[in-house]
C-alpha cells in the first residue's frame, strides 16, 4: 500500500504540470514533490525515483494530459498525425473533424494549430521529467552502484533521448547538423534559444550509448519499460537519421542477434492467422509496448478508438482512416499484408480491419479498452539493417535481411528471393523503403522513413484532402512547427526552422 501511494503521488506531481510559459524550466514547482526532495530521500527510498519514472511511462499513453482534445493520447496520438502527414494513411471520411487539419496539411504550415503545441509540450515534458530522474540519482555523469538505481538511470537517459529524437524528426525538414533547431535542457544547462542539430544529436547518441551500458543485464517486468534492446533500437534510428549507416546497421544487427525477439510470423500478420491483431504486448516480436488493461479505464479517446472499427469510437463512426490506395496497389497478391485491409465496398474499404482489431471482432463492441499499444517491434530492425546495408554498399547483406522478412510475408521463400535478388542500386533502396511503408503501416514509422530517405510522396485518390498532390520530404507541409505558445513566450526564438 505504501509503495502504491508513493507511485501515485509522484506520477500525479509529474502530470500536474500545466501548459504555462515556463514548462521548459527544469527548476519549476512540481506542486507535490521536488527534485531536491527526491534526491534527498531516494537513498533510503528508491521508490520515489521509480515512481517518477513510472509517471513518464504512464504519460506516454495517457489521454488529454495537455488539452481536452480527442486526438491527444500520448505517443500513439502523434503516430496518427505523422502517418497522415506522410501520406500513407488517408483520411477518407470526417464525421467529427478531429483530423481534418492534419490530413489537409494545415497543422504543419500553421504554428497556431493546437497539434503543434501538443507535440512540443509532450516531448519536452518527457525530457524535463527524465531530467528530474537523472538529477535525483546524481546527474548526467552518475555511475550508481545500486543495480535498481542504475537501471532507472538507464531508462531515464533513453527516454530523454527518445524525446529529443522525435522533436528533431518532427520539426527539422531534413537532417542538417549545423542548423539550429531546438532549445536544449539536460539538467546541467538550460539553453532557451535553438541549438544546432549537432548538439541535439550528440546528446541523443550520448544518452543512448550510456543507457545501453547501464541497462546491460536488466530484465524488465513489463514491456512498457525501456531495456537494452529498445535503447539499441532507438540508437539505430538515430544513426540512420544522421546518415551514419555503418553504426545504424551495427545497432540494428545487435538487436537482432542478442535481443531474443523473433520476427512477426506470417500468421500473426493478418486475420485469421493465429496470434494476429497487433493488439497484444505479449507478442514475441514486440520490443516495446504498453499492456493496457480494463482497470485503466481507457475508452473512446484512445488510439484504438481512432483506428479500430470494432472499438466504440471514431473509426467506426465516421472518421475513417484507411491505407492510401496507391500504396495498397503496390502490395502484390501473394503478400499476406494485402489481406490486412478490407476490400468490402463502402465505409470500411481499405480500413485495416485485419491488422488492428479487438479480438472479439464485433462492430463497436470494445468499449473499455484492453487492446495494447505497440511502440517498437524487431521487424523494424531487419528493415533498418537492410536499409543501412544498401546505403553503405553492402547490397548482398541488404537483400539477405530483406528476404528474411519477406519470406514470412510472401507465400513462399522463393518468391521473396525472386523479388529481392534482381535489385541493386537505387532500385534496392527504393524497394526497402516501400517494404518499410507496407510493413509498418499505421504504426507511426512511415514518417521517420520518409525523412531519412529524403523521399517524395504522391497521394493516392482516396484522400479527403489534397488527393493526387505531390510533396517532397523537405517541404513546409511535411514538418511540424514550433508552437505559437513558445514563440510568444520565448524571446530567444524568433523564427521557425
Amino acid at each position: 500500500m505504501k509503495k502504491s501511494f508513493i507511485y501515485l503521488t509522484v506520477a500525479a506531481s509529474l502530470l500536474s504540470v500545466g501548459c504555462s510559459d515556463d514548462f521548459l524550466d527544469p527548476q519549476r514547482d512540481t506542486s507535490v514533490i521536488s527534485t531536491r526532495d527526491i534526491a534527498e530521500f531516494s537513498p533510503d527510498n528508491p521508490d520515489l525515483i521509480i515512481g517518477t519514472l513510472e509517471g513518464i511511462y504512464s504519460y506516454m499513453m495517457n489521454d488529454r494530459s495537455i488539452t481536452t482534445q480527442h486526438f491527444e493520447f500520448g505517443q500513439k496520438g502523434i503516430d496518427i498525425w505523422t502517418d497522415m502527414v506522410s501520406g500513407d494513411m488517408a483520411l477518407k471520411g470526417s464525421g467529427y473533424g478531429w483530423y481534418d487539419n492534419t490530413a489537409n496539411l494545415l497543422v504543419t504550415t500553421d504554428y497556431t494549430r493546437l497539434e503543434n503545441r501538443i507535440i512540443w509540450q509532450y516531448y519536452y515534458k518527457v525530457i524535463s521529467s527524465a531530467n528530474e530522474v537523472i538529477a535525483s540519482v546524481g546527474g548526467n555523469d552518475a555511475s550508481p552502484e545500486d543495480e535498481t538505481i542504475r537501471y532507472t538511470l538507464g531508462q531515464a537517459k533513453a527516454l530523454r533521448a527518445y524525446g529529443y529524437f522525435y522533436l528533431a524528426q518532427l520539426l527539422q525538414r531534413g537532417y542538417d547538423a549545423n542548423q539550429p533547431i531546438l532549445p536544449f535542457i539536460d539538467g546541467d544547462v538550460n539553453i532557451p534559444s535553438k541549438v544546432p542539430a549537432s548538439r541535439i544529436y550528440e546528446s541523443i547518441v550520448g544518452d543512448l550509448n550510456s543507457a545501453i551500458t547501464l541497462l546491460d543485464g536488466y530484465n524488465r517486468d513489463a514491456k512498457h519499460k525501456v531495456n537494452k534492446s529498445v535503447a539499441q533500437g532507438l540508437l539505430a534510428y538515430t544513426y540512420a537519421a544522421m546518415g551514419d549507416y555503418q553504426n545504424a546497421r551495427l545497432m540494428a544487427d545487435a538487436v537482432i542477434t542478442t535481443g531474443g525477439f523473433p520476427l512477426t510470423t506470417r500468421a500473426q500478420s493478418a486475420y485469421p492467422g493465429a496470434g494476429s491483431g497487433f493488439n497484444d504486448a505479449a507478442t514475441a516480436s514486440w520490443m516495446w509496448g504498453y499492456d493496457i488493461t480494463e482497470a485503466m479505464g481507457q475508452q473512446l479517446i484512445n488510439w484504438w478508438g481512432q483506428m479500430d472499427y470494432y472499438t466504440y469510437s471514431y473509426q467506426s463512426a465516421g472518421d475513417y482512416k484507411v491505407i492510401d490506395d496507391a500504396l495498397y496497389a503496390q502490395i502484390p497478391a501473394n503478400d499476406i499484408r494485402k489481406s490486412q485491409f478490407s476490400t468490402t465496398a463502402g465505409d470500411t474499404y481499405l480500413m485495416p480491419l485485419n491488422k488492428f482489431f479487438d479480438p472479439a471482432r464485433q462492430f463497436q463492441q470494445q468499449y473499455i479498452i484492453s487492446t495494447d499499444y505497440i511502440y517498437m517491434r524487431v521487424d523494424e530492425m531487419y528493415l533498418l539493417s537492410a536499409e543501412a546495408a544498401a546505403k553503405s554498399g553492402d547490397e548482398a547483406a541488404a537483400k539477405a535481411r530483406l528476404v528474411e522478412l519477406l519470406s514470412l510475408r510472401y507465400a513462399t521463400a522463393a518468391q521473396a528471393q525472386d523479388y529481392a535478388n534482381p535489385l541493386s542500386g537505387q532500385a534496392l533502396q527504393d524497394a526497402i523503403y516501400l517494404q518499410t511503408r507496407i510493413e509498418f503501416w499505421g504504426e507511426g514509422k512511415t514518417y521517420l522513413a520518409l525523412k531519412r530517405n529524403r523521399a517524395t510522396i504522391t497521394r493516392g485518390t482516396n484522400h479527403l484532402f489534397r488527393a493526387g498532390q505531390t510533396f517532397s520530404y523537405n517541404q513546409d507541409e511535411l514538418s511540424f512547427q514550433i508552437p505559437q505558445l513558445e514563440m510568444n513566450n520565448n524571446p530567444a526564438i524568433t523564427e521557425q526552422n
